[in-house]
């Protein structure tokens, strides 16, 4: 059974009443909040994993709720699903712009509810687990510190060198041709071209040495991680 602990907004009794029920029938852990104010303090004060949050609050309104956690980086990567009437389009715009990543709107399906849920909770494992250290014998990658180990002796790294080495690392065994290797790149525009991703992995090897032999070259199709 789920364990994640959820935090609902809303000052509507019946509808936080609803979302309750159902959240607590699938083994949420749960607390509550029924104003823009309130729902900010415990945020900050517990870190759910996730927040539902209706946009119509009395005092600090949804939006300005999401703005402020979303700009806040203890609570930034917490997934927020808004909760919005129809008519409340262009509301639903600006919450997404603010970084909220889905909404829900009323009346709703409880079962559509759990769905979005489940994907956000999911869509944070994978998230996390991509952020963990990577540690294959003598070398140790450290994602979110943009670290790179071998023996414990630091190894400097490009930017791109780096990111190159965390594709391949996180799924060792598949091959990666060099078009996917830049795809990958590309979200943050880098410039890096096919061919150009053949230089990097050739600067990439000299710098980690011994542990060089871990990136394979599977001929005519790309590189890989060894398993």
């Amino acid at each position: 059974m789920p364990k994640e602990n959820i935090l609902i907004v809303d000052d509507e009794e019946d509808v936080l009443e609803l979302v309750r029920y159902n959240l607590d029938k699938n083994g949420y852990k749960l607390d509550t909040a029924t104003s823009g104010e309130d729902a900010l303090a415990k945020a900050r004060a517990k870190l759910p994993d996730l927040i539902i949050l209706d946009l119509m609050l009395p005092g600090i309104d949804g939006l300005e709720v999401c703005k402020k956690l979303k700009s806040d980086a203890k609570t930034h990567n917490i997934p927020i699903i808004m909760l919005t009437a129809k008519s409340e389009e262009s509301d639903i715009i600006t919450g997404l712009e603010l970084g909220a990543d889905d909404y829900v709107t009323k009346p709703f399906s409880p079962k559509v509810l759990i769905a979005r849920v489940r994907r956000l909770l999911h869509r944070n494992i994978i998230r996390d687990q991509e952020q963990a250290p990577i540690k294959i014998h003598d070398l140790t990658i450290d994602p979110p510190r943009r670290q790179v180990f071998i023996k414990d002796k630091p190894v400097d790294l490009t930017f791109t060198e780096f990111n190159i080495l965390c594709i391949l690392a996180r799924r060792p065994g598949l091959v990666f041709t060099r078009y996917q290797i830049v795809d990958s790149l590309h979200g943050d525009n880098y410039l890096v071209t096919d061919r150009a991703v053949d230089v990097q992995i050739v600067s990439l090897r000299k710098k980690l040495g011994t542990c060089s032999k871990y990136i394979e070259t599977v001929r005519g199709v790309g590189y890989r991680f060894k398993e």
